[in-house]
């Protein structure tokens, strides 16, 4: 059985920095793309960040070059470094497993609840 765990968030003021982890099990986690949502409330969940199989990253604008995606395939784990931290970025963030235009296509996990506040 496929299983999702996010984890990582937290509270952090403006401008600071935070990581997100996600651990893959029952999934082949090193020939798939995979990356991060997010959903703020009130608002439908969106794309933030992916990672291919062969290291390729794409990024959602309002994150580029503030968010830093990366992989261990070795722990089939997927992290998210986010820097300079903004209100906006304050949201439940998730993890998957892409396909084609970034759809995301296993079960979502619980996410990780990201506040960003002073």
């Amino acid at each position: 059985q496929v299983q999702l765990v996010e984890s990582g968030g937290g509270l952090v003021q403006p401008g600071g920095s935070l990581r997100l982890s996600c651990a893959f099990s029952g999934f082949s986690f090193s020939r798939n793309t995979v990356g991060w949502y997010r959903q703020a409330p009130g608002k439908r969940r969106e794309f933030v960040a992916a990672i291919s199989s062969d290291g390729t990253t794409t990024y959602a604008d309002s994150v580029r070059a503030r968010f830093i995606i990366s992989r261990d395939n070795a722990k089939n784990v997927v992290y998210l470094e986010m820097n300079s931290l903004k209100a906006e970025d304050t949201a439940v963030y998730y993890c998957n497993a892409l396909a084609a235009l970034r759809t995301p296509f296993l079960s979502w996990g619980q996410g990780t609840q990201v506040t960003v506040s002073s």
